[in-house]
This record gives C-alpha cells, sequence and structure tokens, in this order.
C-alpha cells in the first residue's frame, strides 16, 4: 500500500534548519509532570513521517503510542476534519445528535460480532475503561473486578486499580477502588520460557484460586483483560486463555471485559484482538486509532446490556465530539476501502520475519512476539535466565531516533520494543526501519 505523496503545502510550511527549541521554551510553564520518550521538538507531520523544527525527517514507528494509524495527513482523514469544522464543531450529546455522531456507531457497530451494537462515545481509554467498570457493577450488582499482572488499562482512578504494568502508576495514590483482585496473566515468554500450554495450565490455575481461596466468582462484576498486552510488554495472551476466560464468564454470570484500546482496529491483522480467539466479549473499550489522532474513544456493547444499565447512568461532555467522529468515519472507510486489516496481517508476518532473523544474530534478543502490526522485541542479558536488558533496549531506541526512526519502549521493565507501524506501512518503509534498526543494534556493543 502506498502512503499518501508529500504535498506542496507541507514543503512550504518546512521550518529552516536551526529550528525552534520548544523543549527549552516548555521549561517555565508546561508541566514537568508528563512523561516523554525523547525530547525533540516537532513541527509537522506527513504520511508516515515527523519532522522536527529544524526540519529533520523521522519515520514514525511510534504514531503517538499507536494513534495515528493512517500516518499523518491522510488526506481523506484530514478533508473530512476540515469539512465538518466548517459545518459543526461543538458537542451535541446533551442536547440531542450529531449526524457524524450517529453514523460513526453505526458504522463501529458494523465492525463488531454480534450481540454487540450499541456505542457509547468518550474521549481517552482511560474514560472507556472508567465506564466499563461503571457498567459491570451497576448491571450486575457485584463489587469485584478481576484484572490481570502488567496491565496497563489508564491513569484515572478506576482505570489506574485495575493496571499493574508500572508501580508509579499508583504509587502515592492509594487506597485504589476496592475490591479490585489481580490474577495471572499468561506471559509466554517473561514467565514460562515459550511453553505456551503450561503458561495457560497456571494461569488458569491462579484464576481458580482466586476465585476459591479470595472472592467467589459470584461476586465478580467483570473480568477486564487486553488480548494483547500493550503497555505490560506487548504480550499476546494464548487464545485458549482468552477461550477459557469467556466459559468462566458464561458460568458465572460475569461480563467480559475486552481492552482493545491499543490492539484493536486491524493493528493485530484482525480488527479486534479478541477474533483471534474466536470469541465475543461482553464490552469492548475502544481508543487510540478510532480517530488517528483526534479525542475519541468509545465501549460497544449489546443494546440490552446498556438499556440495564440505564438512561442517564453515565454521561459526558465532550464525547461523541462531531469533528472526532467525522475523522473517524474517514478512518473506517480508509481501513475498508484500501484492506488495511489484511495490509496489516500481511505486513505485520514481513516485519515478524525481519526482526527474527536480526534476532537470530543478536543474543541480547530474548524474544520477538506479536500479531499483525502489534510486535513486541525483547531485550535481555542472559537467553537462559530471560534476565531484563532495559539499558539496551533505551539505547537502542535513542539511537534509533538519532538516525531517523521513531520506535518506543514498554514492558515493566521497560525492556521491550515495540512495533507499531501505520497501518498503511509498505514494504519499502518496513526495510528501512529493519536497516535502521539493525546498524544500531551493531553500535551500541
Amino acid at each position: 500500500m502506498d502512503t499518501p505523496p508529500r504535498s506542496a503545502a507541507a514543503d512550504a510550511a518546512a521550518p529552516a534548519p536551526g529550528g525552534l527549541d520548544l523543549a527549552t521554551l516548555a521549561v517555565a510553564n508546561l508541566t514537568p509532570v508528563l512523561g516523554r520518550y525523547f525530547e525533540r521538538s516537532w513541527s509537522h507531520g506527513e504520511g508516515h513521517r515527523l519532522f522536527d523544527t529544524s526540519g529533520t525527517s523521522y519515520l514514525d514507528f511510534a504514531n503517538g503510542i499507536a494513534v495515528s494509524v493512517l500516518g499523518h495527513r491522510n488526506p481523506r482523514v484530514t478533508a473530512a476534519v476540515h469539512a465538518q469544522v466548517d459545518r459543526l464543531m461543538g458537542p451535541m450529546s446533551a442536547i440531542g445528535y450529531a449526524e457524524p455522531t450517529v453514523r460513526l456507531a453505526i458504522e463501529l457497530a458494523k465492525t463488531l460480532p454480534d450481540p454487540i451494537d450499541s456505542v457509547f462515545f468518550m474521549n481517552s481509554g482511560s474514560e472507556a475503561v472508567e465506564a466499563a467498570l461503571k457498567l459491570a457493577r451497576r448491571v450486575t450488582g457485584r463489587p469485584g473486578i478481576v484484572a490481570f499482572r502488567g496491565a496497563f488499562h489508564g491513569r484515572t482512578f478506576g482505570a489506574a486499580s485495575i493496571t499493574t504494568s508500572n508501580p508509579n502508576y499508583r504509587q502515592g495514590y492509594e487506597p485504589l477502588l476496592p475490591s479490585v483482585y489481580v490474577s495471572q496473566y499468561p506471559s509466554v515468554y517473561r514467565d514460562f520460557g515459550g511453553d505456551e500450554e503450561r503458561a495457560v495450565a497456571v494461569a488458569f490455575r491462579h484464576l481458580r484460586d482466586l476465585f476459591h481461596s479470595t472472592i467467589s466468582p459470584d461476586e465478580v462484576a467483570a473480568i477486564v483483560i487486553e488480548p494483547v498486552q500493550g503497555e505490560g510488554g506487548y504480550v499476546p495472551a494464548p487464545p485458549a486463555f482468552l477461550q477459557i476466560l469467556r466459559r468462566v464468564c458464561d458460568r458465572h454470570g460475569i461480563l467480559l471485559v475486552a481492552d482493545e484500546v491499543q490492539a484493536g482496529y486491524g493493528r493485530t491483522g484482525k480488527m479486534w484482538s479478541f477474533e483471534h480467539a474466536e470469541i465475543v466479549p461482553d464490552v469492548v473499550c475502544i481508543a487510540k486509532a478510532i480517530a488517528n489522532g483526534l479525542p475519541l474513544s468509545a465501549i460497544a456493547s449489546s443494546r440490552a446490556l446498556q438499556e440495564r444499565w440505564g438512561k442517564s447512568a453515565h454521561g459526558t461532555t465532550y464525547g461523541g465530539n462531531p469533528v472526532s467522529c467525522a475523522a473517524g468515519l474517514a478512518v473506517l472507510e480508509e481501513i475498508r476501502e484500501r484492506g488495511l486489516v489484511a495490509n496489516a496481517a500481511a505486513k505485520g508476518a514481513e516485519l515478524s520475519a525481519g526482526l527474527r532473523a536480526i534476532a537470530a544474530r543478536d543474543a541480547r534478543i530474548g524474544d520477538v512476539r506479536g500479531p499483525g502490526l502489534m510486535i513486541g522485541v525483547e531485550f535481555v542479558t542472559d537467553g537462559a535466565t530471560r534476565a531484563p536488558d532495559g539499558p539496551t533496549c533505551e539505547a537502542v531506541i535513542q539511537g534509533c531516533a538519532d538516525s531517523g526512526l521513531l520506535v518506543l519502549s514498554c514492558g515493566v521493565e521497560h525492556n521491550v520494543i515495540r512495533w507499531i507501524p501505520p497501518l498503511d506501512v509498505t514494504s519499502e518503509e518496513l526495510a528501512e526501519a529493519l536497516g535502521i534498526f539493525e546498524r544500531v543494534l551493531v553500535a551500541t556493543r
């Protein structure tokens, strides 16, 4: 698939060398709280490349953490945003309906399996998770929430309560949401040395022991899981484990919530990552890629479930903003008309093969994993013990940026590079990225 061509307007907008140092300018007034992977000053984006204020080009395989799945200035998305801004920009949800919001709900529901047919729009992934927790507790009348070790679900209070990918996300905020229970995630490489069957068996035993010793399943409102863990290390849950969770939830009247915030929208080579396991969750949390960079998120479930939740049981001021929803419609049109889910599967296989070939030549890479274009490359100091190597991972990321490639880290030990190129990435771009990555690996030995 070809990326959109670079426009003359973008060339005219490009800054002269020696551009503005935004990092220095920000010191006095912009918060020091927000963490950043790089201290670089960005000017504009075009296609699959970002440009800093000096005009230097970077192949963008970070995408704002899996957000800009169609790259920058996608013509269809940009045109839809401009047209909607000229027509209606403010939120309408409290006083009626806006056409893009209604149409996006219709089109989004078409991508989801039955009986999921109703969409509640919000603004961020954390908000979607919060809404899912509220829905689960109110509909079931139960307090318990089960999450999994290494998960990341967001930074707001409820979302942070079920997040365990980094203690800093929770430190100083206790006590968090009560009645949250954390079970073992089947991390096949990290905890079980590649033995998928054992990983599933042990993780299921942990869940079963939790129900026997700590909370009865009849008191659990929801089990919340990322079918592919994001911040926790790009770790796919084996399909067999997701199938077990579906059966457990059916047996005990528990809602199964799939957090598809990072793994959804074609990222894994299927529209939704839970499809790899051939299951249907009760609630799906959606964000990041949904509007290619504009703030928008959603939860989706059956209408019957949302009717049980009740009118005005939850609300939003900005959720479903018509400009964001216009962009969201354009994103779905691009994905459908350009066959980008299939492209993610094909290019993901190509990228995985290239990364595995590099890993075979570098013992510091312990694992290459993940479906589609959601691939984790894990660095270790010792292949036998799988001891994590965060410093090498960080050095490689910074070296890649210095060489014109943007990739990000993840994992509890910050030792995994996440590969999340746009869904319409080309073979030529993959070859360019792999070449930079291997050269940086050699230079950091």
